[in-house]
């Protein structure tokens, strides 16, 4: 099954969602989609819409102008006619049939759509007022009655196509965000032609034509066009609008790097490991989509009542028809009555107050690197109680970093010096404590020494020989068997270290203690940042990992955690995300989206945290595309903005309507105020058009970190 826009037929979709164009939302269709169609064959139409209803307006505005003249408006408005012809009727039926077949055959057609989708709705509405107020006034003319309605026919059509063509400019805009998604990608690539006899040889060629292994060149200031792995060369590249990380990113051998990110000013060499479909692009595109197309409560709530006011505008039209009838006010004011009220009623405001926010909600989220699959975790965040972060990899690095740096004087000497002892003995090791201890080294610009005689002692540490000093660096262990003492504030600290949980290696020089170095799963600075912010946001922050009691405890009280959980097991954190909801609290979790996954179901708002490029993780409905805490209040914030200008919107489309619609039906006209069915259409248009400038106006909301 297939559902097509009612106002675009040349939009297609394979399941339900909002129309791209206009924001209406699809019906179905019994029409198939072409065999082999691409997703984004309506990227050929791209600007159609627009200048269809342009051209249409205007043509239609020129016919209107005679009609207008020809009536008996201006005899009202200045007393008299300004133009007489005997055939005035005539005239004003031809022209208002073209009208009425030209201007109104896109609300005819639409609503035949609605109809056959039994979806009645704003088409059917307009479709039925025309037509009542066209058939009416042809029946005027061949009984050669001078009461007709062509004036306010061709008026009430073409406000209405003014009103969609300014709606549409607004939606399109809207949906602007995707579409620049969709043109990140460059057209052609240069693929290195492998086994060339030349050194490096490329042809160009168009970006669906690569495959999975082929080289491509990147030159400075070119887009990356797919997915791949640097073989060769080292670049910066900005990946902005792919992840929101406004810095450029680095770049070297044997990192991935995504399509559509921009590569500054080094050469790549690039092994394609994705392609189409496959690539971190379209499965943001993909999700983009599938979070529009899905439905939050608010949507469900003004979809239904966007229904049932279609329903009590064509009966609420018809009790107005007969009730004028009746009261004998006569059938050209009962059929302007029954026409303004039809018009009025129009639900595109209420049907677009809600969908055309949550798409731009989805796509600003997507331009910051919130990637949000489910519109029902992004309404939830805006309730959340307590955020539970999974420590390590999230709150933490993940990874060993120095933390703590003690010589012991004289035989240490300053920082630095025993950095530059602890490191120069561990240049080349591969074990993770000797990495972190040579990066500290490398990032405080010390210089290193190369080692000699280097001898790994297993178990205990390594010895060196650096300057022509015999250096050791191990466990206490090792400080025995060489008969190295550690002064006792030396092990006070020691051991206030060791109940942190944190590893401590030792430094002797000619058999002397020289100093120790303190690691731990270093604990990112932005975990600081957000957790400040989330907290004055009024929430309670709440922590769960597998390490001890004691590095618990120095982490929470490190970031002024509120509660934390320790020794918990994979498997187990599923149980404490359910010990908070018992509460009564509204719980988000934050982990990385593989051993938290049942967590993540449990939670009232899943969010994996460091996604990268995988997209498709499932436990989630929201996955951050950075390893940064401080994208969670970026959340938050969205959620409640999103929130906001929904209710804005519903509130002006249902009271409007509340207001409006009694005015229609001519309650007030015994004091003589009465809605023409123009004015309907141009108050309907307003507030349409409002809704969708409001909704817009989202995009100006910046999420601060």
């Amino acid at each position: 099954m297939s559902y097509t826009c009612p106002m675009h037929p040349e939009v297609v979709s394979d399941k339900p969602g909002m129309c791209p164009e206009c924001g209406m939302n699809l019906v179905e269709s019994k029409r198939e989609k072409v065999k082999g169609k691409s997703e984004h064959a309506h990227d050929k139409h791209e600007g159609h819409s627009l200048v269809m209803f342009a051209r249409k307006f205007w043509i239609s505005l020129a016919l209107t102008v005679p009609v207008v003249l020809l009536s008996e408006l201006p005899e009202r408005i200045f007393g008299q006619r300004l133009v007489e012809v005997t055939t005035s009727n005539w005239i004003s039926l031809i022209l208002g049939s073209i009208i009425f077949f030209y201007g109104g055959w896109v609300f005819l057609a639409g609503a035949y759509r609605e109809v056959r989708g039994r979806l009645p709705g704003m088409m059917t509405l307009i479709a039925i007022a025309i037509s009542a107020a066209y058939l009416f006034s042809v029946f005027e003319v061949l009984r050669q009655s001078p009461h007709t309605l062509f004036w306010e026919l061709t008026t009430l059509i073409t406000i209405m196509l003014l009103g969609h063509w300014l709606e549409m400019r607004a939606v399109q805009g809207a949906q602007g965000a995707l579409k620049e998604l969709a043109k990140l990608l460059p057209d052609t690539a240069e693929r290195i032609i492998q086994n060339s006899k030349v050194k490096i040889e490329t042809e160009v060629v168009s970006v669906s034509e690569l495959r999975e292994g082929d080289l491509v060149l990147v030159k400075p200031g070119s887009k990356i066009p797919a997915d791949g792995e640097v073989i060769e060369g080292n670049s910066e590249l900005n990946e902005a609008l792919m992840t929101g990380e406004s810095k450029p990113v680095a770049k070297k051998t044997g990192m991935e790097v995504i399509a559509g990110s921009i590569n500054g000013s080094g050469s790549l060499k690039v092994k394609v490991t994705k392609i189409g479909e496959q690539t971190f692009l379209a499965g943001v595109m993909r999700l983009v989509s599938e979070a529009q197309a899905s439905k939050s409560r608010l949507q469900i709530l003004s979809d239904r009542a966007a229904f049932y006011l279609t329903v009590i505008a064509i009966v609420g039209g018809g009790i107005t028809f007969v009730a004028w009838v009746l009261a004998k006010a006569g059938v050209v004011f009962a059929t302007e009555r029954l026409v303004a009220v039809l018009v009025i009623a129009c639900p595109h405001a209420l049907g677009l107050a809600v969908p055309l926010v949550a798409s731009i909600s989805t796509t600003m989220a997507a331009r910051n690197g919130l990637l949000i699959k489910q519109r029902l975790a992004l309404e939830a965040a805006r309730k959340i109680d307590v955020v539970l972060f999974d420590k390590t990899g999230t709150l933490t690095k993940g990874e060993f970093g120095v933390t703590d740096i003690f010589p012991a004087l004289p035989a240490g000497g300053p920082d630095e010096k025993i950095l530059d002892l602890a490191a120069s003995i561990n240049l080349h090791s591969e074990h993770s404590i000797a990495k972190a201890v040579v990066a500290e080294a490398r990032k405080r610009n010390v210089n290193l020494t190369e080692p000699k005689d280097f001898q790994a002692v297993p178990g205990k540490g390594a010895k060196a020989t650096i300057n022509g000093e015999e250096v050791y660096s191990g466990s206490e262990v090792l400080l025995s068997e060489l008969g190295a003492s550690i002064p006792q504030d030396a092990k006070n600290r020691i051991q206030e270290l060791e109940k942190q949980g944190k590893t401590v290696i030792h430094l002797v020089k000619n058999r002397q203690y020289a100093g120790s170095i303190g690691l731990a799963d270093v604990i990112r600075e932005e975990s600081r940042e957000a957790i400040k912010i989330l907290k004055s946001l009024g929430l309670k922050i709440a922590m769960i990992t597998g390490d001890s009691e004691d590095v618990a405890k120095w982490v929470s009280d490190e970031l002024g955690i509120d509660e934390y959980f320790a020794r918990v097991l994979p498997d187990q954190k599923a149980n404490k995300v359910k010990v908070l909801q018992s509460r009564g609290q509204k719980v988000a979790m934050v982990g990385d989206g593989v051993n938290d996954a049942p967590a993540l179901t449990q939670a009232d708002l899943g969010v994996a945290i460091g996604a990268g490029t995988n997209v498709a993780i499932e436990s989630a409905g929201i996955i951050l595309v950075k390893n940064d805490p401080r994208d969670i209040p970026k959340i938050i914030q969205l959620s409640k903005l999103t929130y906001k200008k929904m209710l804005q919107n519903l509130f002006w489309a249902t009271g409007y309507n509340l207001i409006a619609l009694p005015l229609a039906a001519g309650i007030l006209a015994f004091k003589g105020i009465l809605l023409q069915p123009a004015l309907a259409a141009v108050l309907m248009s307003a507030s349409t058009i409002i809704v969708a400038f409001n909704a817009v106006l989202l995009r100006k909301q910046k999420l601060s970190d």
